[in-house]
């Protein structure tokens, strides 16, 4: 894992770029990992957490309409939340993660838990995925935490 991510900063730090995060389901393990690597310093620019739903529309400003038409654990949440991050935190690249690491949210047949989403927006180019995990809390966060990662490479 560690290796993904230092690679991850190794690049933004080359090409002068700046991270910001607003994680739900990883719950600041992605942007504590970013503070790991030599290059921090250069490349993180901070994070949010808004774990709880209420956050993601009272701290984001996401509408509570899209939440509870698609779910505070969703791509169109997830692709919002990106979007929104720009008016709190000042970077070149915005990303955000919400999923499913445990039972008790909104997963469902097609969508079980494991199912996280990644958004990465820079100059106004929106990327996002959804992948499937397999494993305990701790192994579906670190998956996406590397997926996060791969998917910023992706970028450049």
């Amino acid at each position: 894992m560690e290796q993904k991510i230092a690679e991850c900063a190794k690049l933004l730090a080359e090409q002068k770029l700046r991270i910001a995060f607003v994680e739900s389901a990883t719950a600041g393990w992605l942007c504590s990992e970013f503070a790991l690597t030599e290059e921090s310093g250069q490349v993180l620019e901070g994070g949010i957490i808004c774990y709880n739903a209420d956050l993601k529309e009272s701290l984001l400003g996401v509408p509570r309409e899209l939440l509870e038409k698609y779910t505070p654990e969703s791509q169109e949440v997830t692709d919002e939340l990106a979007r929104r991050l720009g008016k709190l935190i000042p970077a070149d690249i915005f990303v955000a993660v919400t999923g499913l690491t445990t039972p008790g949210g909104s997963e469902n047949v097609k969508k079980p838990v494991g199912t996280m989403f990644v958004t990465a927006l820079v100059s106004d180019r929106l990327v996002s995925s959804r992948y499937e995990f397999k494993g305990s809390c701790e192994e579906i966060i670190k998956q996406t935490i590397i997926a996060t990662a791969a998917l910023v490479i992706g970028l450049f």
